[in-house]
């Protein structure tokens, strides 16, 4: 994926080369490689390959395939204004204790990168048409934090 920036060890980086291939729809050709696929083609697959959320889809049914070896888990994201995969971020990671990677893809812009990472996100895709050198500036956008999120679990008044 172009314009690909994940978190390693906290720090985000931007990452040169990324072997998985992004497959939107079923009907396509199923190129060679690392793939990610919708949930339907997914499960035909057997669940080899990484999983890509649409907005519909549900994530708890997900909860006893997540200790097989899923490699990734990719949320897309339509619209910017669309934030189902907010919350399909944070119930994959709190209810459902996700610890691999989860990536954001589709309209991901940099003005989101910020509130993406504390719903659990740790890798984003970011829009081609965008810079992913600009969008890191996204990540460091917000210094405190004053509710919970998947990032700091406590509230600010409990932390003091």
């Amino acid at each position: 994926m172009n314009n690909l920036i994940r978190l390693l060890d906290g720090q985000a980086q931007l990452v040169e080369s990324d072997p998985w291939t992004l497959v939107r729809e079923s009907g396509e050709a199923l190129p060679d490689g690392a793939l990610i696929l919708p949930l339907a083609l997914w499960h035909e697959r057997e669940g080899r390959d990484g999983l890509l959320l649409q907005p519909d889809d549900e994530v708890e049914p997900l909860a006893p395939l997540l200790s097989e070896a899923l490699p990734l888990i990719a949320v897309e994201f339509p619209s910017f204004r669309d934030g189902r995969g907010y919350s399909q971020a944070y119930l994959l990671r709190v209810r459902l204790g996700w610890r691999g990677e989860l990536r954001a893809v589709g309209d991901v812009l940099r003005d989101q990168l910020s509130h993406m990472r504390q719903c659990g996100f740790d890798a984003f895709a970011v829009r081609e048409d965008k810079s992913a050198e600009d969008a890191l500036k996204g990540l460091a956008g917000v210094s405190v934090l004053y509710g919970r999120s998947v990032i700091e679990p406590k509230p600010l008044f409990r932390r003091r």
